[in-house]
């Protein structure tokens, strides 16, 4: 995925900063340049959501929400209500544009381009992650035995990202311990539902087997050839199951080992400093079970 932390904070202050100077009605200039800006090109009206009354009852309260079909991700009035709102957005905003423009060059010059992770140790290989010049996608990389030996790049996240309007690759992904495949989760639509892909590092082969809807942070057992993972509930996005998939099988043979039935619990997966066991987390707000 891109740059978070620094750029992510940086953007942010950025956003609200050309939000508060282009909405600002507190000084004559702004005002002015309003008034300007829609002498000549007129603001569309702001788009107003259709009220469909909706009846929700909870606890043996009803309560009405005219909004509730909003979330209706794939609703085709969602969409033109939502592509209704940023354009309104835009024209809004236009007067901005330059100003927008001067502080995200100013941003991404405070930046540092070429940029690398330490590196740690792990079964014989070092492992970094660094950022080329231009270039906004990790490069996730290894080398064996020391820093001074060849690098092995894992995976060049910006040849995978090409063609996608949004690329995440999950922070999770492992490397096999007998160091021959890599497993790790793609998100191509921002919702954090990762598909499982698995990359046979000595051949570069990205194998068929896809497992679509999971955390994307799996585990491998130690005969390297079984892969734990955790999948979300459709709706709530809950973690809630745990399966095991064997490399080479269908993935609608894999086992369901787990399922967390109470919706108040999600899972995960954690392998031990020892690497001997593989623990399951069962977790809620004031409780953790393992």
């Amino acid at each position: 995925m891109k740059k978070t932390g620094f750029i992510f904070s940086c953007l942010l202050v950025f956003t609200l900063m050309v939000v508060i100077i282009g909405c600002s009605s507190g000084t004559k200039e702004s005002t002015m340049a309003k008034k300007e800006i829609s002498k000549k090109t007129p603001l569309p009206p702001p788009p107003i959501a259709e009220k469909i009354k909706k009846e929700l009852t909870i606890h043996g309260h009803t309560r009405i929400d005219n909004y509730f079909w909003l979330n209706e991700r794939e609703n085709p009035k969602v969409i033109d209500y939502l592509t209704a709102e940023n354009n309104y957005l835009k024209a809004v905003m236009k007067h901005t544009e330059g100003l927008q423009k001067k502080i995200y060059d100013e941003i991404v010059a405070r930046i540092k381009q070429e940029d690398q992770s330490v590196p740690y140790k792990l079964n014989g290989y070092f492992y970094y992650t660094r950022y080329e010049k231009g270039k906004e996608y990790p490069i996730h990389c290894r080398r064996k035995d020391n820093m001074e030996n060849p690098e092995e790049i894992l995976l060049d996240v910006n040849e995978m990202a090409k063609g996608h309007d949004f690329y995440s690759v999950s922070r999770g992904f492992q490397v096999s311990p007998d160091n021959t495949f890599i497993a790790y989760g793609v998100d191509t639509v921002s919702r954090r539902k990762y598909t499982l892909h698995f990359k046979n590092l000595k051949t570069g082969e990205i194998l068929p087997q896809k497992i679509p809807n999971t955390t994307g942070s799996p585990e491998w057992a130690n005969d390297s050839k079984t892969v734990y993972y955790v999948t979300k509930d459709e709706k709530t996005l809950r973690t809630h199951k745990i399966f095991s998939h064997s490399l080479g099988t269908p993935v609608s043979e894999d086992k369901k080992l787990y399922h967390e039935a109470d919706d108040t619990f999600s899972v995960g997966l954690h392998k031990s400093r020892s690497q001997k066991y593989i623990f399951i987390i069962s977790y809620s707000t004031v409780s953790t079970e393992y």
